[in-house]
């Protein structure tokens, strides 16, 4: 008999909302209950993927325009979709991903200026258009996220953390009215507080994918 399909979670969100923490802790969490879990990350998760995110968020050279930066993001998750998440999904895993296409849509659309008509295109072609089981989008203030950055990276982000505040806000706003646009797929969670409490947010909001 075959293996159950697999479920397919991104956590998304912009800077310093607390997504690599509460994917591992996440992971940890479904592990304990006999799950295989996939913990990815994008771009990345592939070795090309990955190839392609070092040439996205250096911040060496002049960057990317918009459209550019849209074509390689889409390129790196067709990579990623194709050799890690479909097969991963397909045998009965969990795949919990760090950003997805709701990113492209948020990074390159709303702030970037692209329709979500087109970034959405790219995805069509590129990765037939998966989209998450649920998409878990962590929010907080501005000033929180700020002062985490400053935490943790004294302030000095990749290319794309180092956009200024204006950017940061046509983001977050994007990725507001993506969650009231698709209720069930987006899961909004308040990501203040310690990270244990937003776990707890978190754990109570799928617990009916493991019923």
């Amino acid at each position: 008999m075959s293996a159950a399909p697999g479920r397919f979670i991104a956590l998304e969100g912009g800077e310093g909302v607390g997504k690599s923490t509460q994917g591992r802790m996440l992971a940890e969490a479904l592990r304990a209950r006999g799950l295989e879990v996939v913990t990815t990350r994008e771009p990345g998760g592939t070795a090309g993927a990955e190839a392609i995110r070092t040439m996205l968020l250096t911040t060496d050279g002049e960057g990317w325009g918009a459209r550019a930066e849209a074509l390689l993001f889409a390129a790196a998750r067709a990579d990623h979709v194709e050799k890690l998440i479909r097969p991963a999904i397909a045998r009965g895993a969990w795949v919990i991903c760090d950003r997805f296409v709701d990113s492209s849509r948020a990074y390159q659309g709303g702030g970037g200026g692209l329709s979500d008509t087109d970034v959405l295109d790219l995805h069509r072609i590129g990765s037939e258009g998966l989209l998450p089981d649920l998409t878990v989008l962590l929010t907080v203030r501005p000033e929180v996220s700020a002062q985490r950055l400053a935490m943790r990276d004294g302030g000095a982000g990749d290319r794309i953390e180092s956009r200024g505040a204006p950017y940061h806000a046509r983001v977050a706003e994007a990725f507001r009215a993506f969650a009231a646009q698709d209720p069930d797929r987006f899961a909004v969670i308040d990501a203040e507080g310690s990270p244990a409490d937003v776990h707890s947010r978190i754990m109570a909001r799928i617990a009916g994918f493991l019923t």
